[in-house]
């Protein structure tokens, strides 16, 4: 586990509080350092919130680290939402029912896992007054982001969902638990699909990331479709929106989704309920 090892040392000297994200090269990318640092400040809480790159294979040994560094909690995004589950000692309800985790709490040395990016969804959601109810969605994906947005859409009392994913086997596994219907990612190229709200739930929203999957979105034939939601963000000339543009249909990226997560997020870590629009603020600046 790479690990700015100054600051958190000047961190634990000053009795402040750490916390961090985990996740592969990606991690660079992350807009959470800017949110919860810039929150942390405004709220005088002494904190410090620290990027960490692991290579799979070690995300054991990284959760271990949490109990030995005194972490006190963090974040977990792909492609470890689904690998850390075997490390960690309590799951909340919703965590267990998804099969995934994006937060993780980290007290008396036991850590316990939690998904804050199902109610993010439906808070951005709600945020565009977008109701699923009695709807018909589309998710293309299969990891631990996939299964956040298919358990809450179910929750929202969504008439059907349909989850697209390149790997037939992960995808039939993801819909068999939460009882919605498999496509291949072929399908969507080759065949209509009725969807009142698509959603990208793949760590791929830019042509250069694969132009597989960029033909495929070219090609999707959807009909009814009211809002192409993106859980991505920060990428420059979007597939996605494009998509949505080129059809008349309203497009959302994930940064709204980002920063309602983080709400829940920061309460879990510290008791605190702070408003949302300070989350907001803190991914404009």
């Amino acid at each position: 586990m790479n690990q700015p090892s100054g600051l958190l040392d000047a961190a634990f000297a000053f009795q402040t509080k750490v916390f961090c994200i985990i996740s592969d090269q990606r991690v660079f990318r992350s807009r959470s350092p800017a949110i919860f640092t810039t929150v942390l400040g405004r709220t005088g809480i002494k904190g410090a919130y620290v990027p960490f790159m692991v290579e799979d294979g070690n995300i054991g040994k990284a959760l271990e680290g949490l109990r030995v560094l005194n972490i006190a909690g963090a974040n977990i995004t792909a492609p470890f939402k689904e690998k850390v589950l075997p490390y960690l000692d309590v799951l909340s309800e919703g965590a267990n029912i998804i099969g995934a985790v994006n937060t993780i709490v980290c007290k008396g040395g036991q850590l316990k896992g939690y998904n804050t990016n199902a109610i993010g969804i439906m808070d951005a959601l709600n945020e565009v007054k977008f109701d699923i109810a009695g709807k018909k969605a589309l998710v293309i994906g299969t990891g631990g982001v996939a299964r956040a947005v298919v358990f809450i859409l179910n929750w929202l009392r969504a008439e059907s969902v349909v989850v697209a994913g390149r790997d037939n086997q992960k995808t039939c596994r993801l819909a068999g638990h939460f009882s919605c219907t498999p496509w291949s990612l072929k399908d969507l190229a080759e065949f209509p699909i009725d969807a009142d709200l698509i959603v990208n739930a793949t760590s791929i929203s830019s042509r250069d990331e694969s132009s597989e999957l960029t033909g495929i979105i070219d090609s999707i034939k959807s009909n009814g479709c009211q809002l192409v939601f993106d859980l991505n963000y920060g990428r420059r000339e979007n597939i996605w929106q494009s998509m949505a543009e080129k059809r008349g249909i309203r497009f959302m990226d994930g940064l709204s989704a980002l920063a309602y997560q983080a709400r829940r997020t920061f309460l879990l870590w510290t008791g605190q309920d702070v408003p949302q629009e300070e989350f907001l603020k803190a991914l404009e600046e």
